[in-house]
């Protein structure tokens, strides 16, 4: 694929027409729609050919209503039917929907909402609730549409959109680095941030991701994260929706996930590393297995071995999960399966050598720099470090994004120039081995700097997440940067799994003292249950504990 051949027409939606010829009455879309009256789950689905209809009436309807080629619409539904089906529409219109994770706090999305500088609104009656009580927000908005029951502010409903009987609608020709979508991070580790998707970029996603994992037309997913549901249509996959509140995975109720997998019988599923130990320790437990599963994806923070170990005894023996590696602006850029993790690098990641996550995947460059807080202009030889040596993740490709929504001070922070090309900073930490593998040993703002050293958060809580009552530990730095005093918080395996604290310190320092890295760790805190990230649930707010941290230690 030639990443300068910007001129190329190329349209995502186009992949759901394909599909919708392919495998007409084969399920696109199934979504869960309550209990009958045994309290047995019931649903209710568009096939292919149904979801591509679906979304023809939909685009004459959002052309007629005003939203047309590059407009910015805000997309807050939930979802169902109508998410699938209003954004292939606006796609289809080449209008350029905005999606901003409602579980990140009122106060972040608002800003995020503001900063998008939108002209159109399709959400639930509660996100119209917010534009009439927040009108500041959302100044730049000239057209509303409210799905769902619509009150006492203005707009027109998702019925006068669709109203349109249906007629073929010619897919705008747009092209590979016209605006598809901007898509806000969670801001867990910084500023939330409108990254800028292209249709090129949409497209090298689902070719990267249909490859690498070999997934074929016909497949059933089970996407526990909306966004990543998205691209089920696009691959030839049955989108299966489980009841589940998709901002708190680590809180699902597992019967929901396994009912879901068994009733439909799903090949493949993704899931962050929270929901994984949730659903996997309740399967371990009543001995449930999963014999439809052909693979496992999870992303969102690192999954420990002993998740892995658990999950997997749901699962067939040549069944895998493949942690990916990657992040809103580059997805996915390496993976591993989990029998090469339970089977090679687990031993190395307990020794404090980092998670592995496998070899970059076709079509994605990935290199290691010199750790740097510092903008980085122009690229450079000098930059490089040698294998073996941690530094930051740089990563080039057609899947990777090339730019924030106008935010340069964030682009010159995040992007080093190569010549017509660029490289993007990952933000993370890690080395290459010598078999060309790749090791995450963290954020980069996360890392704690000491008069003497620097210690590292993942390679350094795997020595305490070895003892058997930790369920996981996070490493924090307390003071100013270059002076920071190493701290260890500690959550524990079971809330009463140790009554002496005392004793568990002594073993917990006796681990650190075993090993160079942290040697020189002394202080551990207890924490009842970490501060974690609102799309995942896995990734640690090290910074608040951090903050928790500096007042228990005086």
């Amino acid at each position: 694929m030639n990443i300068n051949n910007s001129n190329k027409k190329v349209n995502v939606a186009a992949h759901l027409a394909n599909m919708a010829i392919e495998q007409p009455y084969k399920k696109a879309v199934v979504c869960s729609s309550g209990k009958d009256k045994n309290g047995n789950a019931t649903y209710t689905h568009l096939t292919f050919r149904q979801l591509q209809r679906e979304s023809d009436c939909l685009a004459h309807g959002l052309l007629a209503s005003g939203i047309r080629r590059g407009t910015r619409t805000i997309l807050m539904v939930k979802p169902g039917l109508e998410f699938f089906a209003l954004t292939f529409a606006l796609f289809k219109v080449g209008a350029v929907p905005v999606v901003v994770d409602p579980g990140m706090g009122i106060k972040r999305m608002l800003n995020c909402l503001s900063e998008s500088k939108a002209s159109a609104l399709i959400g639930i009656p509660p996100a119209h609730i917010l534009r009439t009580l927040y009108p500041k927000f959302f100044k730049t908005i000239k057209i509303a549409v409210t799905v769902g029951k619509k009150r006492f502010w203005n707009g027109m409903t998702f019925q006068d959109i669709r109203r349109t009987p249906w007629k073929s609608f010619p897919i705008a020709e747009t092209r590979r680095d016209d605006i598809a979508a901007i898509l806000f991070t969670t801001g867990s580790t910084g500023p939330a941030k409108g990254v800028v998707y292209t249709h090129g970029i949409f497209d090298a996603q689902v070719c990267s991701i249909r490859d690498h994992f070999n997934i074929q037309p016909g497949e059933i997913d089970l996407p526990t994260f909306p966004l990543f549901a998205l691209f089920d249509p696009a691959l030839g996959m049955t989108a299966v929706i489980p009841d589940m509140d998709p901002t708190r995975p680590a809180k699902v109720n597992p019967n929901n996930i396994i009912e879901a997998v068994l009733r439909h019988g799903v090949t493949n599923m993704f899931a962050s590393p929270a929901l994984l130990n949730r659903v996997g320790r309740y399967g371990k437990d009543n001995r449930i297995k999963l014999p439809s599963l052909k693979r496992v994806i999870s992303a969102g923070a690192p999954a420990l071995p002993s998740i892995l170990e658990c999950f997997s005894t749901m699962l067939n023996k040549e069944t895998e999960i493949f942690p990916g590696y990657g992040a809103t602006e580059a997805m996915p850029v390496a993976a591993i399966g989990s029998h090469t993790v339970l089977s090679k690098t687990r031993q190395l990641s307990e020794k404090g050598f980092g998670i592995c996550v496998g070899h970059v995947i076709e079509g994605v460059k990935a290199r290691i720099i010199s750790i740097s807080d510092d903008p980085i202009l122009e690229w450079s030889e000098e930059l490089l470090l040698p294998n073996g040596e941690i530094g930051e993740i740089v990563v080039q490709g057609n899947l990777v994004t090339k730019s924030y929504f106008q935010r340069p001070a964030d682009d010159r922070l995040g992007k080093i120039k190569h010549g017509g090309m660029f490289w993007h900073r990952m933000g993370d930490l890690g080395w290459f081995d010598n078999e060309k593998r790749l090791w995450f040993c963290g954020r980069k703002g996360h890392r704690v700097t000491t008069a003497k050293e620097t210690l590292f958060t993942i390679p350094c809580e795997a020595i305490f997440n070895n003892h058997p009552d930790v369920f996981r530990s996070a490493l924090v730095g307390v003071g100013a940067a270059g002076e920071q005093k190493p701290v260890i918080c500690i959550e524990l395996e079971k809330p009463s799994a140790r009554k002496n604290r005392n004793n568990l310190v002594e073993e917990l320092s006796t681990l650190a003292k075993g090993n160079a890295m942290t040697a020189k760790i002394g202080a551990f805190l207890f924490h009842k249950s970490f501060p974690v990230d609102i799309r995942h649930n896995s990734k640690i707010f090290r910074e608040k504990l951090a903050r928790w941290a500096k007042k228990k230690i005086r």
